[in-house]
């Protein structure tokens, strides 16, 4: 995952894969919490299993703003790219 575009894709991935959410309504502006339904639980999932995606540590301060794919993505890419 080397790239913004990587790192949107692999996101989107695990959210299909993990909390079967539908990839075509995925969109950088999509709201994990309001449109695809994930709760404050979803949100430390995915949070574990981006720590294991990337092999770094995940500072839960960096993801306590994140409210869109978008969010995710950009705190990922600064996160294995930082």
């Amino acid at each position: 995952m080397k790239t913004r575009e990587e790192v949107q894709q692999k996101i989107a991935d695990i959210l299909v894969s993990d909390f079967e959410v539908d990839a075509a309504g995925l969109k950088p502006e999509t709201n994990l919490f309001t449109e695809l339904d994930l709760d404050s639980i979803d949100a430390v999932d995915l949070v574990v299993r981006i720590q294991r995606e990337t092999g770094k540590k995940v500072n839960p301060e960096d993801f306590r703003q994140i409210r869109t794919l978008a969010d995710v993505t950009d705190a990922v890419f600064k996160l294995i790219n930082g």
